[in-house]
């Protein structure tokens, strides 16, 4: 599950940065990147409590 959620979190990231640097689409590529960051701290942390 913390594998999918990395996966996620990148796909996000990737969205985050193509909308920032090649479109002009405002503040929604913004809250894609939390989003991002908040699933991968989320996968980090449980991936930590699992070992």
């Amino acid at each position: 599950m913390s594998n999918l959620m990395y996966t996620i979190a990148v796909i996000l990231f990737i969205f985050w940065m193509l909308g920032f640097f090649v479109y002009n689409v405002g503040n929604i590529i913004h809250v894609l990147f939390v989003l991002a960051l908040i699933l991968a701290l989320t996968s980090v942390i449980k991936g930590r409590s699992k070992r």
